[in-house]
């Protein structure tokens, strides 16, 4: 308990494993995204063994097998599916081909983990709905921005203590790098579906979490290709406002604009503002004062702190997925959460004005 202000914000404390060698066996299957890579050290630094592994590019499949060299080769998807021991396949294939590849998944028995965009049109939200009521499996949804980023985890902590009273507005900035040598299908529309889609989705999760929203109405979005005249089916900007079930407001923004001499991949802010104070994330790099990640600035009538929280905090959704799925829990994130946040970013999408420029 701070003497200062009466409330403890100390962060939790990093999470421990949850479940001992052999309890909980995962493989990894299409592996179109470096998403897989932190998605599989999530899991494995909270308990969990990868078996497989599996990808029709071999080149993908060594760069995988480097990081984790406990994993097989698997011969093909099916050799994954088959095999009765394994409790859950994450994979992180082309978006348009996600929803298809846990269908396929939820049918073998399996829960499934997947990168995001989990999926790109309402025809495929419905499927994948109507397969987990069916199968009882989990359609498990990777927003790492969220869930995979210690200072929005602890974020997330000071919301519930109360740090800045009811949340009433979330400003989320998503700037990404394109880099060099994607992959084709990145900058097809149909395939990773779209910037609102993709990165947007993001920006929903956290949109939805911090604001305690079970639905929004999407009240403007817009997207543009400003750049990439080559690439006619490409986005290289987006925005979205929202208004939650509860009131709350929402503004979004997303590109990939960053500038080459930005120490990262992208400068993502957060601005959770309350009726009692504001939290502003500044989660990859603090722009000329730090280089660390994680940075957390809380204000409100009691304090006025600068909070860096990188290895302070940890991310214990992953440990709690794993229990999830031994247990048949909802902890880690509820199933509705996880589609919902899908379906605002595929309606921002298909109502989203096309800006010239």
């Amino acid at each position: 308990m701070s003497s200062e202000t009466g409330m403890n914000y100390a962060p939790k404390g990093m999470p421990n494993r949850v479940c001992k060698d052999g309890e909980f066996i995962f493989a990894a299957a299409h592996l179109d995204h470096g998403h897989i890579h932190g998605m599989s050290q999530g899991l494995i630094e909270a308990g969990a063994q990868v078996k497989w592994v599996y990808d029709p590019d071999p080149a993908k499949v060594a760069a995988y097998c480097k990081q984790f060299p406990q994993a097989k080769v698997a011969r093909s998807e099916d050799e994954i599916l088959c095999d009765n021991s394994v409790h859950l396949v994450a994979g992180a294939n082309i978006a348009s081909e996600r929803c298809a590849q846990g269908l396929r998944v939820m049918d073998a028995g399996k829960d499934y983990f997947t990168d995001k965009a989990p999926l790109t049109t309402l025809q495929q939200l419905e499927a994948a709905k109507e397969k987990v009521q069916t199968t009882g499996k989990k359609y498990a949804v990777y927003y790492s921005e969220r869930i995979h980023v210690q200072s929005a985890v602890y974020a997330g902590q000071l919301v519930e203590r109360g740090a800045i009273g009811r949340v009433i507005q979330v400003l989320g900035l998503g700037p990404h790098r394109e880099g060099r040598g994607r992959p084709d299908w990145f900058y097809e529309k149909e395939q990773f579906g779209g910037i609102l889609c993709d990165i947007g989705s993001h920006q929903i999760d956290q949109f939805l979490f911090y604001t305690g929203a079970k639905d929004a109405t999407i009240e403007r979005s817009r997207v543009a290709n400003y750049t990439h005249k080559d690439k006619v089916n490409f986005e290289d900007f987006g925005d979205v406002s929202l208004t939650a079930d509860n009131g709350a407001t929402g503004y979004i923004r997303v590109d990939w604009f960053t500038p080459d001499a930005l120490g990262t991949w992208g400068d993502g802010r957060l601005l959770i503002l309350g009726t009692e104070g504001y939290i502003e994330l500044r989660k990859y790099i603090d722009v000329g004062r730090e280089s660390t990640s994680d940075n957390v600035y809380l204000v409100n009538h009691e304090v006025e702190k600068y909070m860096p929280v990188n290895n302070k905090v940890g991310c214990p959704y992953f440990g709690q997925l794993i229990l999830d799925c031994l247990n048949r829990t909802e902890n880690a994130m509820t199933q509705e959460h996880a589609f919902k946040a899908a379906e605002l970013a595929v309606k921002a999408e298909m109502m989203a004005k096309k800006l010239e420029g």
